[in-house]
């Protein structure tokens, strides 16, 4: 069951690059708050979704307090994870399904669209080459963001 073996494996990594990635948000909240690492914990932990985590690290990048380069800095590597946080919302919010052999994968969002008529639900994808290679690109590039965010914690003397 090869694919079945291969979406496993690319998403799971794509969670775990995403999950190590996000919790370096702590590391910008601490700076950009002027807080210590600790603080900034509780307040990453208390905002329950990574929506409300990158607000919060927009916003006090948009502070006038902020130097204009960290306030770039930050508002680019938060935009660079809204756009990558699309992919891994999707692939964390469906069911998988593969055809007996496990070639063949598909996934089918769990959301609900609400259309003027009628309701819809379950859109139906293929996971295939072209898709699982979108994912391992999302994966490189949610490790670049990674990197960013430690150049800006190093800096601007974050908390580490």
């Amino acid at each position: 069951m090869p694919r079945f073996n291969d979406v496993l494996l690319i998403v799971g990594q794509l969670n775990y690059t995403w999950t190590n990635t996000e919790s370096l948000l702590i590391h910008l909240i601490a700076g950009l708050a002027e807080v210590d690492k600790e603080t900034a914990i509780i307040i990453f932990l208390t905002l329950n979704t990574t929506r409300a985590r990158l607000d919060l690290v927009e916003r006090l990048a948009k502070m006038a307090k902020t130097p204009q380069a960290c306030r770039d800095a930050v508002l680019t590597v938060a935009d660079q994870l809204t756009h990558q946080g699309k992919l891994r919302n999707k692939y964390s919010h469906c069911i998988y399904s593969f055809d007996e052999t496990g070639t063949r994968a598909s996934t089918q969002l769990m959301r609900i669209f609400d259309g003027k008529d009628a309701v819809r639900y379950g859109k139906h994808e293929e996971l295939d080459d072209e898709e699982m290679q979108r994912i391992g690109s999302s994966i490189e590039a949610i490790q670049g963001i990674n990197r960013q965010i430690w150049k800006i914690v190093e800096e601007h003397g974050f908390p580490h």
